[in-house]
């Protein structure tokens, strides 16, 4: 197979209406899939939590996500990412798209400049007993751990949680995908239902900015809690954003906003 000699690349800031805030995907669209090894060099170029491809399959489109060390199963903000180049910038008459995946279809719907994904569900289930390693990981020890595909650490409150320092070399040291830590809103984060953060050193990705996947074990353990179906959700990294979810039955819906900050062409070398 000749390779392309250059490709489109686009960077969006997913789950913000601001650039420069959010969770930073790139996403390339593709005729055919570039040889794996490939797609994770220019994962690792890009240096981003996460890297998209995609190219068109029947209807819709295949995609794929890449942090900088490693394929994944499932990624919110770089799904969210490509649908807004697909809907914005390729195809702006286009208001659905749907993204064959390794977690299966996934469907993204747009209304205005928000957009709608629909993802599967991934509750957690408690631990009973105390787990020493990831509170040391933590610097503290939270209130109550879950567990899903990733560790759930669950706080008192928001200011605990915007003000951890984990220590990654620990937390990469855990055998579970990543850590996500969790607390109602409260103080100057009253005005949302709950905040998080998510470490996953052993992924390449020391704490993500905004992270659609974890929200998939969030929204099910808060919609438990709180009673309701519908919350609003803020992740408190350095750079920060929203999410608006809601679970219904064993999908989670997950709605946020994105902005294109830099489109280019990225050169394939021969060879």
């Amino acid at each position: 197979m000749s390779l392309p000699a250059q490709i489109p690349l686009y960077q969006v800031d997913a789950f913000t209406s601001e650039a420069f805030r959010g969770n930073p995907a790139a996403v390339c669209p593709l005729e055919a899939w570039l040889p794996v090894p490939l797609m994770q060099k220019i994962a690792a170029e890009n240096n981003l939590s996460e890297t998209a491809f995609f190219i068109p399959d029947g209807d819709g489109f295949a995609l794929r996500w890449f942090t900088p060390t490693t394929e994944v199963d499932l990624c919110g903000h770089a799904t969210l990412a490509s649908a807004f180049v697909l809907m914005t910038e390729l195809s702006p008459a286009r208001t659905r798209v749907v993204f064959s995946t390794r977690s299966g279809p996934l469907t993204v719907e747009r209304a205005g400049d928000k957009l709608t994904m629909d993802f599967p569900s991934r509750p957690a289930t408690q631990l009973t007993t105390p787990f020493p390693a990831l509170s040391a990981g933590l610097g503290r020890t939270p209130v109550a751990v879950w567990t899903a595909r990733s560790f759930v650490a669950v706080f008192e409150d928001a200011e605990t949680v915007r003000g951890l320092r984990p220590d990654f070399a620990k937390i990469a040291a855990l055998d579970t995908y990543g850590v996500i830590v969790t607390a109602p809103g409260t103080g100057a984060d009253a005005d949302v239902d709950c905040v998080s953060r998510f470490f996953a050193p052993r992924q390449g990705v020391p704490e993500d900015p905004v992270t659609g996947s974890a929200h998939c074990t969030l929204a099910p353990y808060w919609a438990a809690r709180l009673g309701r179906p519908q919350l609003r959700a803020r992740q408190v990294s350095a750079r920060g954003g929203e999410i608006d979810c809601e679970l219904r039955g064993d999908r989670v819906s997950l709605s946020g906003q994105a902005v294109l900050v830099i489109q280019g062409t990225l050169r394939i070398p021969p060879g």
